[in-house]
């Protein structure tokens, strides 16, 4: 089954973004993430229309951080590209008539919630303000060692 990295690439364009002065292109967007613009203006749609960013049409137009970084939480993100699967997990047959089958679903249904409500726990703990102070000391820390 093929992982839904949306939330990465959305994580990783907004970064870019929040290290920008002014709106920036898909286009640009797109070479970051090594992806097609028509990809980014899909996915960016996604957080359009959740108040996360703006878009600006014409020659200096492009997408812009509209909310606070300090507020915008991975889960919001999460929510915002429409709460994709988060294991690649499931069961062989979600309604089976033998018993050991039911077991086994009803074990990996019960462990599979648990870790998912943990994990969007810890994505409503983490902001992209986090993400973009993490970046900064990863960067200075980078230069540091390169001089």
């Amino acid at each position: 089954m093929k992982r839904d990295s949306r939330l990465s690439s959305v994580l990783h364009a907004l970064l870019h973004m929040a290290e920008q002065e002014g709106p920036v292109t898909s286009e640009t967007l797109a070479q970051c993430l090594g992806t097609n613009p028509v990809v980014v203006r899909r996915t960016m749609g996604y957080l359009r229309e959740a108040g996360i960013v703006t878009s600006d049409r014409g020659h200096s137009g492009g997408w812009r951080i509209h909310a606070d970084l300090r507020t915008v939480t991975l889960r919001q993100l999460h929510e915002a590209l429409g709460e994709p699967a988060m294991f690649a997990i499931g069961n062989r047959n979600e309604a089976p008539a033998c018993l050991v089958e039911q077991s086994v679903n009803a074990a990996l249904e019960g462990t599979l919630a648990e870790a998912e409500a943990l994990l969007l726990k810890r994505f409503s703990e983490i902001t992209l303000a986090d993400l973009v102070a993490d970046f900064a000391r990863r960067h200075a820390a980078a230069r540091r060692a390169r001089s």
